[in-house]
């Protein structure tokens, strides 16, 4: 069958496929790189955020090494 369509369509209209597949192609994986880089960055934010929380609580704490460590 694939014989049969190959005389069907000319050589410079299968190159044009090839080529049009060949950019549907990149476009394709660049938007999926686009959408896990969008996504990684918005993990990032989210997750320095709840640190710079814990961070803020935690300077908020009492240092109780601190009482051990001060040298009168």
């Amino acid at each position: 069958m694939t014989d049969q369509l190959r005389f069907l369509i000319s050589a410079p209209a299968q190159q044009e496929i090839l080529e049009a597949h060949g950019v549907t192609y990149e476009f394709r994986r660049e938007v999926q790189y686009r959408q896990d880089f969008e996504r990684h960055c918005q993990w990032y934010h989210l997750t320095a955020q709840r640190h710079r929380q814990e961070l803020a609580k935690l300077r908020g704490d009492v240092n109780i090494l601190g009482w051990f460590r001060r040298r009168h």
